[in-house]
């Protein structure tokens, strides 16, 4: 969530950002600035009326100490009035904040001055490529083709017991889902990430505190009858670890990972690009996220992005990079990275890690502070990125190591699968 204030003092700039993002809302910035102007001028009047009041309560103090009761009646009864003008005041200046909290959350983040123009994913920057994309054989297959020849997904049996998007692994298709979960674990402890365990579910507090709530209501899966949510990412339990904190400065970086199934609706996904692990109801991701300080932020970001690759790397999977530009960013971000992996069967990218800094926005609406060197309370900033979610890692990882004999494992992840092959 903006800051008021920062929008009251940067009107011209805060619209000339939104515009980027092909905002078209962007009146609702001058509503913002009309209300707070109004709630302002109304706090002024109530502090001013509790200020004569307090001064009258003082003088008829001081009268009938002085024994001057008379005097002190007549004072009483011409202040009598102020308790019933400071609580309408009180009332209105409490319906004006609910009204300015109402516009606030409807305007998103504002991008970061290197993120580029455009409308949607054709606009991204392709920052870097990396890795040669795999030659296969003419009569190479998909992974839905290969999971079922081999036995180790099954998509039908998942649609039976649940519905489509939520796949069935079996055998050597659930250890290695197993083993990528805690490769990527391992790495992030080295990294120097504390791995927590949170819930599945959040309350409506905490989808809002990170910007799923009310913007990506109707992508969650919602339990109505005890008001939760399913999480689409560890990202908003694990951010919300921090919620109502001040952060002590020494403590900085907070750096933390968590291993999560996630649960998205993905309503209107549909098409050939959906298929198989492409776009999923259920999946399993590892996450990682930071709370840093304001100064560090764009470096951090940065960090984790090189982090992210080097897992991809590992993995010996193509693997490009890409920043987003205004017209495809989620609504709480600054400033994004994407990475796709090659599919070599499907030949396609295919997106299998966001890394975002948030700067203020989660923690303004979060409340997570800190306290600088002098003295005075700060927001933190918030970063976080997938690394990494599993089913195109997955589908990548069948396509492009097929081969005659079978599918050929990556070493890194050998020790922790305890075979080579898929055959």
């Amino acid at each position: 969530m903006l800051q008021v204030n920062y929008i009251r003092e940067n009107r011209d700039h805060v619209i000339e950002r939104l515009a980027l993002r092909n905002f078209k809302q962007t009146a609702l910035v001058d509503e913002v600035v009309a209300l707070d102007e109004q709630r302002r001028q109304i706090q002024t009047e109530s502090d001013a009326l509790a200020a004569s009041a307090n001064a009258s309560a003082r003088q008829i103090g001081e009268l009938m100490r002085q024994g001057k009761r008379e005097e002190a009646e007549t004072i009483k009864a011409a202040s009598g009035g102020y308790k019933e003008q400071i609580k309408q005041l009180t009332d209105r200046l409490g319906e004006l904040e609910q009204q300015l909290h109402e516009k606030l959350v409807l305007l998103p983040n504002l991008p970061h001055v290197s993120v580029p123009a455009g409308t949607g994913a054709e606009d991204n920057e392709v920052v870097l490529e990396h890795g040669n994309k795999p030659s296969l054989a003419a009569d190479a297959l998909p992974h839905w083709e290969l999971t079922a020849k081999y036995g180790i997904i099954d998509f039908e049996l998942g649609t039976k017991i649940t519905g489509a998007g939520f796949p069935v692994y079996k055998g050597k298709g659930a250890r290695l889902q197993r083993a990528m979960i805690n490769f990527f674990l391992d790495r992030a402890q080295q990294a120097g990430y504390l791995e927590v365990q949170p819930p599945l579910l959040v309350n409506e507090a905490s989808g809002f505190g990170t910007g799923q709530l009310p913007d990506k209501e109707g992508q969650m899966y919602h339990v109505g009858v005890d008001d939760l949510y399913l999480i689409p990412t560890a990202e908003v339990p694990v951010t919300n670890l921090y919620r109502d904190v001040i952060v002590k400065e020494a403590d900085f970086p907070v750096k933390l990972t968590a291993y999560t199934p996630c649960f998205r609706r993905e309503a209107g996904s549909y098409g050939a690009h959906v298929r198989g692990l492409n776009r999923l109801h259920q999946f399993d991701k590892v996450e990682v996220v930071q709370l840093v300080h304001p100064e560090r932020s764009y470096e951090v970001l940065e960090e984790m992005s090189s982090y992210v690759q080097s897992l991809l790397q590992a993995l010996d999977l193509p693997y490009r990079v890409l920043r987003l530009c205004g017209g495809d960013m989620g609504f709480t971000s600054a400033l994004t990275y994407d990475m796709e992996v090659w599919s070599a069967a499907q030949q396609r990218w295919l997106e299998v890690s966001s890394v975002s800094n948030f700067e203020s926005y989660q923690s303004n609406r979060l409340k997570v502070r800190f306290k600088g060197e002098s003295g005075k309370t700060q927001l933190v900033h918030t970063l976080n990125g997938s690394a990494l979610a599993l089913p195109r890692i997955l589908a990548s990882i069948l396509e492009n190591n097929q081969t005659d004999r079978g599918i050929r494992i990556p070493d890194v992840l050998v020790p922790y699968t305890g075979f080579e092959w898929i055959d």
